[in-house]
């Protein structure tokens, strides 16, 4: 009961002074010091919005948290990721995926992502804290030449701000469907559109209606329920 109460953090820097993971003496080796002292590295950086700590005592497990930027329509979100390091580290780039369904253009469905940094471009100078602003950046500034979601980077070359409003309220966490919603969307998107020469009224006028993109919405916020 009392490992149930403890404080994360305070159980990270347990582990990090520590040195030891419950698969033997892999952490006082030369991976685990380097991972001890970016733990403590991170703890100490003051960076708003990003944060990690390793699962349970395992220094080579972690989960971390990264807030969406201001300014972005990721802004106020916060996304939990995983970061599993090989014994070639840091030669060797981590494994990060997000754990948060998060839909973006360089993001796919399994939480994987592509960013140069954990690929070909990976350096043994980067570190965890590098790798966590390299991504929050990614979310408001993606790569939409290399995309690994192409509906979400179709979406992202021609935004409007009524789209990205709507993109903010489904991605959030927070947001929850009910029937009538559901219900109003499916038959929004199975209408046919008119032959009127005057173009089609939208309740809001600065927002034109978009019935295939509430469609890609509703079958992704579906799906990210289902997926949690």
């Amino acid at each position: 009961m009392a490992s149930q109460n403890r404080d994360p953090a305070a159980a990270s820097v347990a582990a990090a002074r520590k040195g030891a993971e419950p698969s033997g003496g892999g952490a006082r080796g030369p991976v685990g010091k380097r991972l001890q002292q970016e733990l403590m590295t991170l703890m100490m950086s003051g960076d708003k919005g990003i944060s990690a700590f390793p699962e349970s005592d395992n220094l080579f497990k972690w989960v971390g948290t990264i807030h969406g930027a201001a300014g972005t329509v990721y802004e106020d979100l916060r996304y939990k990721l995983s970061l599993e390091f090989p014994s070639g580290y840091p030669y060797n780039a981590p494994t990060v995926k997000f754990l948060t369904p998060c839909y973006h253009p360089n993001v796919d469905t399994q939480g994987n992502i592509c960013l140069d940094i954990l690929k070909d471009k990976w350096s043994a100078l980067y570190d965890v804290r590098t790798i966590l602003l390299s991504i929050q950046s990614l979310l408001g500034e993606p790569n939409i030449d290399s995309p690994l979601n192409t509906h979400a980077a179709e979406l992202w070359k021609n935004p409007t701000g009524c789209q990205l409003a709507h993109l903010h309220e489904l991605l959030s966490p927070s947001f929850t469907w009910d029937l009538p919603v559901l219900f109003q969307l499916l038959r929004s998107t199975s209408k046919k559109p008119t032959r009127s020469r005057s173009p089609a009224k939208s309740p809001d006028p600065d927002c034109p209606a978009s019935p295939g993109l509430s469609l890609f919405f509703l079958r992704w916020s579906v799906f990210s329920l289902i997926s949690v």
